[in-house]
Formats: structure tokens, C-alpha cells, sequence
């Protein structure tokens, strides 16, 4: 959800010397509106800012993990919509890739971004297709592909869908404020089978896995005094998904919540802000940005009490060169009663600087 908000996006406007216009009107999101797929798997141009996240643990032949993640960032900027040449920004693309390894200790990450236009970067309405250069992310059928190459690493992962999308919030319709401007239409698609390829050190070796997938789009950003956001998607071993995420405000003040839980049997409950709590237990700085995260955490969901352990603690990712953040976004093990129930993905936002629009 908030993870890449369309704050991180936004901010990516940046990179390009842009503001967004105030006065273009971008799409609103309203409650009482009804996801309805395939149509809504595909991009949403009318509104500001869109994104598709996938995340996941993978097994390497020896069964030596490795996490990973991709993210395409559809922009709509506002600027030179009246404009017919195809120079004009009205459309950007940006793109984030990495792999998670023990044994390296950091990630290995890149990134890409284009405006829309000359087949560098765009996006189906459709259905999930959406690609800058040779980085593409698109579903074939009700499943989706990943393809990723860069200079350090390269991945091609077939990702296969267990189940419909899992709806966030009110049946999509997912909140970030008491104030219902603050809102944006949210899924994601947990329990994915992955299988492909990964190449490292110029080796390509067969991995397997699991991983979740997140779909969401709107035009607000977050509530003032929003400082960022601690989210987490995680497959449990029993075949249920859990999703939650807190907006903080300074002084890791929590200033909302939510978590939907999906059972293995495919009912879904979604929770509200007084049921769901993040607590840090420990923290790691950052070698080369100084910056603290917490690589722990104790999270109650009602009654229930789970603790995240991460893969390892450097998984920070610097995207200044896109859109401009730097946040902490790795693979995380989950236990209950410690023991491990489940496996996803953590990712941290506004531990250095607030996370502000372009």
C-alpha cells in the first residue's frame, strides 16, 4: 500500500525537473466503487500515481534463500497534456529491481525510468503490462512475468496465482487518514508460486519460491504530518496472507493502521486502525547513509502477537536517481510463540528525511 505511496512516486518527478501541475484534475477515489477484474489489473491513467509491487522469498538449487522484489511506478505528472508531441512528460514510468543475499550481506538493486513514449516505457489498460526498456512486468493469463536485467544481477520469474485478488480495506477502498481524501483503490495477490531464473556473478542458476503482489492507484497524498510508513505482506505456511501497514508521524508517533487477513480458505477480514499495532525491538544504521531502521518488530493483530525477522539487516535501497527516496525494504521471517509461521516482505519509509512530492 503506502510503501511506495504515492509519495515515493511522486517524488521521482524530481528526476525529471518536474512539478506536478495544480491545476490538471487528476481522478478521484471514491468509496462505493467496485473493483472489477480483469479491467482493474490493468493501469489507471486518469489518476496521479500507480504502482505494481512484487515481492518474495526464492530458493536457490542448494535451498540457500534469496528475497526479491520488483516495482513498476505508472505517474501521471500533469504536465503537457494539451501537448501532442510525443517529448511531452505527461506519463512516466519508474522502476525499481532487487535480490536479497545472505551471502553477499546487501542488496543488489537498479533502476529504470522513461517518460511514456518512442516504445521506452509504457503501460496496457487492459490488463498487468507495464515495461521501461527491457524490464517488464505482465500477466500471461491470470498469472504474471518478471523480467529484470542490470549489470549485477538479472531475473526472469513466473509468478502463478493460487486464488482472486485479495481486496484491502472496504472492499478495495483502503484509507490512510480519518480524512476519506487520503484513500486509494488497493488488492494484492498473495500466495504466488515463482519459478524462473536468476543470474549472479554471471551465473544463471533455477529458483523456486513465493511471493505476493500489490496493485494500487490514486491521486492523494498522504495526511499532513505523515513522516512514512512501515508496511508488511506476508504468505503464511498454512496458506492464509496477512497485510498491514501504519502510517507514523514524528517521533514514530502511529497516526493510522489497517491489516486485512485472508484464510487459507479464501474469507477475508479486514482490520481497523485500533487493532493493529507496530512495535520497533531493535535497530541497525546504515554503513553509508547513517540512517536507523528498525530490523525487528513486535506486531499485534488483535490478540494475536507476531515478531518480524529479517533475512539480514542491510536491505536498504537508495533510488535518488529515480525516485529520489532512500528506505528500507527487505525480506522478513514470521513468527508466532517463536516459531516460524510464515515468510514476506517488510518495507520502511521516512527513517531519514520525510518522505515529501516532487
Amino acid at each position: 500500500m503506502q510503501r511506495r505511496d504515492f509519495l515515493v512516486a511522486l517524488a521521482g518527478l524530481g528526476a525529471f525537473g518536474l512539478d506536478a501541475a495544480a491545476a490538471v484534475e487528476f481522478a478521484p477515489v471514491l468509496p462505493g466503487y467496485r473493483l472489477a477484474f480483469p479491467a482493474d489489473h490493468g493501469a489507471h491513467p486518469d489518476f496521479r500515481t500507480e504502482w505494481w509491487y512484487a515481492t518474495g522469498w526464492l530458493n536457490l538449487p542448494e535451498g540457500s534463500p534469496l528475497g526479491f522484489q520488483i516495482t513498476f511506478f505508472r505517474v501521471r505528472t500533469g504536465i503537457g497534456e494539451e501537448n501532442a508531441s510525443a517529448f511531452a512528460p505527461r506519463q512516466l514510468i519508474l522502476a525499481h529491481a532487487a535480490l536479497a543475499d545472505p551471502a553477499l550481506g546487501h542488496l543488489r538493486h537498479d533502476e529504470r525510468s522513461a517518460r511514456l513514449g518512442f516504445g521506452r516505457a509504457g503501460f496496457a489498460t487492459d490488463q498487468t503490462k507495464v515495461w521501461v526498456n527491457d524490464w517488464r512486468f505482465e500477466q500471461q493469463g491470470d498469472n504474471y512475468r518478471a523480467e529484470v536485467r542490470s549489470a549485477e544481477f538479472a531475473y526472469a520469474l513466473d509468478l502463478v496465482t493460487s486464488g482472486p485478488p485479495m481486496l484491502n480495506g472496504r472492499a478495495g477502498f483502503s484509507t490512510k487518514a480519518a480524512d476519506l481524501r487520503h484513500t486509494s483503490y488497493y488488492y494484492s495477490r498473495p500466495q504466488l508460486k515463482v519459478d524462473g531464473m536468476v543470474m549472479l556473478a554471471g551465473k544463471t542458476r533455477p529458483v523456486s519460491g513465493q511471493a505476493w503482489l500489490d496493485h494500487e492507484w490514486s491521486s492523494e497524498a498522504l495526511a499532513p504530518g505523515a513522516q512514512g510508513w512501515d508496511w508488511i505482506g506476508i504468505n503464511l505456511a498454512d496458506g492464509s496472507a496477512l497485510m498491514a501497514f501504519r502510517l507514523r508521524g514524528a517521533a514514530d508517533t502511529a497516526l493510522w493502521s489497517a491489516a486485512t487477513f485472508r484464510q487459507a480458505d479464501g474469507s477475508t477480514r479486514s482490520f481497523p486502525p485500533e487493532a493493529v499495532a507496530f512495535e520497533a525491538l531493535r535497530q541497525w544504521r546504515s554503513p553509508r547513509t547513517g540512517i536507523a531502521y528498525p530490523v525487528e518488530w513486535r506486531v499485534r493483530l488483535e490478540q494475536r502477537l507476531f515478531r518480524l525477522q529479517v533475512l539480514m539487516d542491510d536491505q536498504e535501497l537508495d533510488s535518488r536517481r529515480s525516485t529520489g527516496a532512500i528506505y528500507w525494504e527487505g525480506a522478513v521471517r514470521l513468527l508466532e510463540d517463536d516459531r516460524e509461521v510464515g515468510r514476506g516482505y517488510l518495507e520502511m519509509t521516512g527513517y531519514g528525511e520525510k518522505m515529501r512530492l516532487g
